[in-house]
């Protein structure tokens, strides 16, 4: 594997924050960082002459404008695009399944890789010389573009395709947490024995995957990685696109880590009104706290969210001070305990089938204890003193990867 670190002068990005609706407005707290895209000068010579394929999403930008459309202005030979959860210009809502289309405003062939099939076939890279990675994550475990990867680094090593991948920032590259995933409990939302939070960027997850032998048959893809220009992983990044319609703001993509295990239970996060994974509530809760939001059909973001048309109950997160993440580097377990001590019907609180949301909790903690020990009444302590070990083995793996130290 090639790993790319270039020094450049230090220069003003565009600096920027996400409106509370999911707009990106331009600001910006972020100085000097160059994502891999950014840096054209790097990979354009890797991709002249040949039939480029890009895995990408509204994520993959140069500045303001897509990855595809301006690497086709400059002339690069893009075959086809794969899309991924949420299709490439990012309109599709969670879980919904993307169909193959022509890109309406480039022409080119867009293949989905949500839906019929999770990765590209030996006919999708036939005509392809190279495939380019990028799509920024947000560093947990349940969010499903580190799965992508994966796959696509199996596709190109089965088929002798190079794969370049395009690094981007960690919003929560600060944060290593919570269980390690029992792979007993391997899904779709959790492929890889690692914590909730893996502070690491994909670039990294890159190399730990083909280093510990962790893709399908233990293959190895040959990476190059455009690394990012002056970024370490205790960095504050600011995303200047919403990663996905539901992590429509900065203070959503940093509770996201501690809110979604909640996906797994009776409460709302928020899906149905436009401060998702910023709220958590449940109607049942009326009289044990008085703030209260309405979750209501919402095209694109929730079509049928969880209690849906009614009056929830519970936290008001919007103006949670997520700085405390960074200072602790812990995810925040205290919401979930609370949520479980006030809620009256206890033998509903995990039934995910009663919920009809994301999925399974003990898939999303990534094991069975985490459930067996908030029904215990265990407090935050005692369950992160079972988390230890694991994670001082993760992070003793994790140290040989990493590439921003």
């Amino acid at each position: 594997m090639k790993t790319y670190v270039f020094s450049i002068s230090t220069l003003i990005f565009m600096l920027f924050s996400l409106g509370s609706c999911g707009n990106p407005t331009v600001s910006n707290s972020t100085s000097g960082i160059r994502t891999g895209a950014e840096q054209t000068e790097k990979y354009l010579p890797l991709l002249k002459g040949k039939r480029v394929a890009i895995v990408a999403n509204q994520t993959s930008i140069i500045g303001k404008t897509s990855l595809v459309d301006s690497l086709k202005s400059l002339q690069v030979n893009i075959v086809k695009i794969f899309g991924p959860e949420h299709g490439f210009r990012g309109t599709a809502s969670a879980g919904a399944v993307v169909s193959d289309s022509i890109d309406a405003k480039t022409g080119i062939p867009e293949i989905s890789l949500y839906g019929k099939k999770s990765k590209p076939s030996k006919e999708d890279l036939a005509n392809v010389d190279v495939v380019v990675f990028d799509i920024q994550d947000v560093g947990a475990r349940f969010y499903t573009y580190i799965n992508l990867l994966a796959r696509v680094m199996e596709s190109c090593a089965d088929n002798k395709k190079e794969l370049i991948v395009l690094d981007r920032p960690n919003p929560n590259g600060f944060t290593v947490d919570g269980p390690i995933l029992d792979m007993k409990l391997k899904s779709g939302i959790g492929m890889f024995p690692i914590p909730i939070t893996h502070g690491m960027t994909i670039g990294e997850l890159a190399q730990l995957y083909n280093g510990e032998g962790w893709l399908e048959n233990k293959a190895k893809c040959a990476v190059t990685i455009i690394t990012v220009a002056n970024y370490s992983h205790d960095m504050e990044y600011v995303l200047p696109v919403a990663p996905s319609p539901n992590l429509n703001t900065q203070q959503s993509i940093l509770l996201y880590p501690s809110l979604c295990l909640f996906e797994g239970t009776i409460i709302s996060q928020g899906r149905g009104t436009y401060f998702p994974f910023s709220v958590l509530g449940n109607p049942d809760l009326k009289g044990k706290y008085d703030y209260s939001f309405t979750p209501v059909s919402i095209k694109g973001m929730a079509e049928t969210p969880l209690h849906q048309d009614k009056a929830c109950y519970g936290l008001d997160l919007r103006k949670y001070d997520a700085s405390e993440f960074r200072k602790t580097g812990q995810i925040n377990l205290k919401w979930l305990i609370e949520m479980y001590q006030a809620y009256p019907y206890k033998e509903k609180f995990f039934d995910f089938r009663q919920s009809k949301q994301m999925g399974n909790f003990d898939k999303l903690a990534g094991t069975t204890l985490l459930k067996e020990q908030i029904i215990a009444g265990k407090s935050e302590a005692e369950i992160r003193e079972t988390w230890n070990p694991g994670l001082a083995n993760f992070k003793k793996l994790r140290s040989k990867y990493l590439i921003y130290r």
